[in-house]
């Protein structure tokens, strides 16, 4: 049985995954599943990706692409100075690693308000750090804003511990799976991944399926309330056949997007190769 080391982020979209480890469904399709935890996010998956300490990644599209989904700007509870996304131009944000979802999304915001796209960025790794950053405390270094995704975010702004000071959005699917050049090569790996697919789409029909289940699970094993989790479901949607992509609708628009925000030179459409099954 092929063994396929998945990185993830520990979050709400993982649920599908995770009930199709539980069905036996992955052992069914003659693959075995290590799940690699990044809570740092994309950015530090794509590395592991390079590096083939994984071969296997799910995470955001414009994160491979190069960053952060559907997500919200916030800032510290306390911030008078922070009040509205006009209050962070040119202010420090931030960030994950550099290359990240929360890296990319900071220059697809400069786009949309048509500002000077000269953020004065602080890596922050993890989470935490970024909201530590925002209330100035710990030993990270301050920062003005971030962007995370907002359920992800909202526990915090309702505890009083972030502000929520506004949206941004991005016109393609949140998510993509991503393989490396040493399993998409060899016969045993592309079957290994075809079984992978196959589990995941019955993982996502379960999910779809048993809503209860999902609450219980994204409430018990991640931090979200269970009230934050059923209105997690009511705005998600999952595609039914995870081993196909529309190459554009999904990457050509990422990537002009984001050439359009200079966070892509021009020439980089064969950045992506999508895999056939």
């Amino acid at each position: 049985m092929t063994l396929l080391k998945v990185g993830y982020v520990p979050e709400h979209f993982s649920t599908p995954l995770f009930f199709a480890k539980e069905q036996g469904f992955y052992k069914d399709h003659g693959v075995d599943v290590e799940f690699v935890p990044f809570p740092s996010g994309t950015g530090h998956m794509v590395q592991s990706l390079k590096d083939q300490s994984i071969n296997v990644a799910i995470g955001l599209t414009e994160g491979f692409v190069a960053g952060i989904g559907k997500g919200s700007d916030c800032t510290g509870a306390n911030r008078s100075d922070v009040n509205t996304v006009n209050d962070i131009k040119s202010k420090r944000i931030g960030i994950s690693r550099i290359g990240s979802g929360s890296y990319v999304m900071s220059f697809v915001l400069a786009q949309q308000k048509e500002w000077p796209a000269d953020f004065q960025f602080e890596i922050q790794d993890n989470f935490k750090n970024l909201r530590d950053g925002v209330n100035n405390v710990g030993d990270v270094k301050p920062t003005d804003a971030f962007m995370w995704e907002i359920f992800t975010t909202k526990k915090y702004y309702d505890n009083g511990e972030l502000k929520q000071i506004g949206h941004i959005y991005t016109p393609w699917p949140s998510w993509v799976i991503t393989a490396s050049a040493d399993v998409t090569s060899t016969d045993e790996g592309t079957t290994a991944l075809r079984g992978f697919f196959s589990a995941v789409n019955e993982g996502i029909q379960y999910f779809n399926s048993h809503q209860d289940e999902a609450v219980t699970h994204i409430s018990t094993h991640l931090d979200y309330t269970a009230d934050d989790a059923r209105a997690w479901l009511d705005t998600v949607k999952f595609v039914n056949d995870v081993s196909t992509i529309d190459q554009e609708t999904v990457i050509n628009k990422t990537i002009k997007t984001l050439q359009a925000a200079e966070v892509l030179t021009q020439g980089s459409e064969g950045l992506v190769y999508t895999f056939k099954p």
